[in-house]
């Protein structure tokens, strides 16, 4: 299948989700598809996530349930990489811990 015609695809595919909080996309990069996730309406700053479609992906029977999968991946990944401090950060001041009187 030509790459207009897997880029056509999956950007049909992408129509069918609809999220309050997020947009997708898809566009050709370097002869390969790569969807594009990123909020709608951001007052903070946040990047974009973009993640491949494997040309064997394209090519399966099982595509749509391929790229359902493959964006629920993403969007977990996209959402944990939006933490700005985590329990394991170094950097977690001593004040955020709960003091033994607090308890």
């Amino acid at each position: 299948m030509p790459d207009c015609d897997n880029l056509a695809k999956v950007r049909a595919h992408l129509q069918l989700y609809d999220h309050p909080l997020l947009a997708f996309s898809a566009q050709e990069v370097n002869d390969a598809i790569e969807i594009v996730i990123d909020l709608k309406y951001s007052t903070v700053p946040a990047h974009t996530y973009r993640f491949p479609i494997h040309p064997r992906d394209l090519e399966s029977p099982q595509f749509a349930w391929n790229l359902q999968r493959q964006l629920y991946d993403a969007l977990h990944d996209y959402l944990i990489e939006m933490f700005t401090r985590t329990p394991q950060d170094s950097k977690v001041p001593s004040s955020a811990s709960p003091s033994s009187e607090e308890c």
